[in-house]
């Protein structure tokens, strides 16, 4: 039984990562191709989601809503 649970848990850890680097490399596409090149804004947002663990979450919930209201992008 022990066995089953730690497979399942690894199954769970395993979808959850990948989930978790799909939506990190979404938001850093998003940032390169649509932060306007103005400013160090892109240059930024890039390098907070490079070297952070939470940068694409502060981007996607901080930043992101913002630029759209700003640019409609």
């Amino acid at each position: 039984m022990g066995g089953i649970i730690g497979l399942l848990f690894l199954l769970i850890s395993a979808v959850f990562s990948i989930l978790c680097f799909v939506f990190w490399v979404w938001m850093l596409i998003d940032c390169l191709k649509n932060e306007p090149s103005t400013g160090n804004d892109k240059i930024i947002w890039a390098l907070v989601m490079l070297f952070t663990g939470i940068g694409a979450l502060l981007y996607y919930f901080i930043r992101r809503p913002e630029r759209i209201k700003q640019t409609g992008q």
